[in-house]
């Protein structure tokens, strides 16, 4: 097996055993691939063909809008990534997925994926738990933005990759965050002192 396929193989694992004849189907499809800080994964109006697993690296999720641009996610190591409505719609992607450091990824191969869930239930149970973790992740960070004052959605961000969060763009982060650029600056000093 190809040690560069163990993190995806334990992560889906957490969803679903498979035996080995079933993880060698699933994985013979499977490509490795490097990105550049700055790469993207896909661009707004492209058609997503692929689900990748960050093996190592990060990735921005955003959209324009009136020459502006909105980031709606961040994934980090051991994170699924994809623009998903256009991964199961087959329409255009209404996102921009960048690299925010280099990156291997484990991509999944629409067509891969679609022929693995025919031949195998195992298959199409991988695909609906990895639909639900997606939808779960959404829903908590929409009720993250309800519940949470700024200070603890950053807070929470920040326990997932500090060094990374240190070093992502006022813009980018207070996007996110639902927030104005002055607030957040203003959350870092205050993080800072204490």
């Amino acid at each position: 097996m190809n040690c560069n396929f163990d993190k995806i193989k334990s992560a889906i694992s957490g969803f679903v055993a498979l035996t080995d004849e079933k993880w060698n189907a699933f994985s013979s499809g499977l490509l490795l691939k490097t990105f550049k800080k700055g790469d993207f994964l896909i661009r707004e109006g492209q058609t997503e063909n692929y689900i990748y697993f960050l093996n190592a690296g990060a990735t921005r999720n955003y959209f324009l809008k009136d020459g502006r641009d909105y980031t709606v996610d961040f994934q980090f190591e051991g994170d699924f990534v994809t623009a998903y409505l256009s991964f199961i719609s087959r329409e255009p992607s209404p996102i921009f997925i960048e690299l925010l450091e280099e990156a291997e990824v484990v991509a999944i191969p629409y067509r891969h994926l679609q022929e693995f869930y025919k031949k195998d239930h195992e298959g199409e149970r991988i695909g609906r738990l990895m639909a639900e973790f997606q939808y779960v992740k959404r829903l908590r960070k929409e009720m993250d933005l309800l519940a949470f004052t700024a200070e603890e959605r950053y807070a929470l961000l920040l326990s997932k990759n500090p060094e990374l969060i240190q070093n992502i763009s006022v813009k980018h982060l207070s996007s996110y965050l639902g927030i104005q650029p002055e607030s957040l600056s203003r959350i870092r000093k205050l993080q800072v002192r204490n």
